[in-house]
């Protein structure tokens, strides 16, 4: 297998986590990780823009194989619900523009991929992410966790 780069993207409005990692000779290798986060007071329109752009800047930086995003998670807030599906939109367009192959997995689906149970909680995904990527600790904000969890599941996908 060749050295690919896999995007995980878990999308939102206050937060869009995004982790970047090196899948090579059957090692995953962190590259980047983070948060992409709009100003709070910025209207919705501007907050999706933001993350459009930033999630383009991102991959022109790392030129990702292939982009793994978290299925939307729907709700009892219809509202919320929206909201998170036109983040999930941008990270879906800024993939479809550079032609990159976007996968998708439920939470559950890279919570079992990082931790063996589709039931682990925020911080036991951190831990698990921290000791396969081998961290020096546990990856924050928990939005840049669940990234990292996205595209390690897409790792043990990939084999």
């Amino acid at each position: 297998m060749t050295k690919k780069i896999i995007l995980g993207i878990d999308p939102g409005t206050r937060c869009t986590g995004y982790a970047l990692v090196i899948v090579e000779k059957g090692q995953i290798t962190p590259l980047d990780f983070g948060c992409i986060r709009p100003p709070a007071q910025a209207p919705l329109n501007r907050k999706y823009l933001i993350i459009f752009n930033a999630l383009e800047e991102l991959i022109e930086a790392h030129a990702p194989d292939a982009v793994a995003i978290e299925t939307q998670f729907v709700q009892k807030n219809v509202s919320t619900a929206l909201k998170l599906g036109m983040a999930r939109g941008m990270a879906i367009l800024a993939a479809e523009k550079r032609d990159i192959p976007l996968f998708e997995y439920t939470p559950k689906k890279a919570k079992l991929a990082v931790a063996g149970t589709g039931n682990a909680s925020k911080e036991q995904v951190q831990q698990m992410v921290q000791l396969i990527l081998r961290l020096s600790s546990p990856p924050t904000p928990q939005d840049a966790a669940d990234a990292l969890a996205l595209a390690v599941c897409h790792a043990h996908t990939m084999r």
